[in-house]
């Protein structure tokens, strides 16, 4: 990572930058090619076949296979690439944005209906919030 990122020290989020970009460049690519119906039936048939096509780490593959959202974000998956997974899979953003919080997802959709995440906990470190 080149620059400093004043950025990096928010609690519990993935940022997706350039540096990122190049990070996950194959597996957002991958994530795109769900686009077509031919490639999606291809990956139901055989995931692990399918991904070995593409020059993805191992780690960004096995993030993948488990549905890891988290992970793959933390591997440079950008979440609007990886909507084309768990779509594929026939999954609700919503769905599949609170197995990403540890919540039901009717948790998750009481959250959001009550404004996001509290700030509490959640600001930069730097900013002089309740971090120190």
């Amino acid at each position: 990572m080149a620059l400093k990122k004043p950025y990096q020290d928010i609690p519990g989020t993935t940022i997706f930058d350039a540096d990122m970009a190049r990070i996950g460049y194959h597996l957002n690519q991958f994530c795109m090619s769900l686009m077509k119906a031919e490639n999606r039936e291809r990956f139901k048939a055989d995931e692990r076949a399918c991904l070995d096509e593409w020059p993805m780490t191992e780690d960004q593959k096995q993030a993948v296979l488990q549905r890891d959202y988290n992970r793959m974000m933390s591997l440079g998956g950008n979440i609007y690439f990886l909507a084309k997974i768990f779509s594929s899979d026939g999954i609700s953003f919503q769905a599949a944005a609170s197995t990403m919080t540890g919540m039901t997802e009717k948790e998750y959709a009481q959250m959001m209906i009550n404004g996001g995440r509290a700030p509490e906990g959640n600001r930069a470190r730097g900013e002089g919030s309740d971090h120190g």
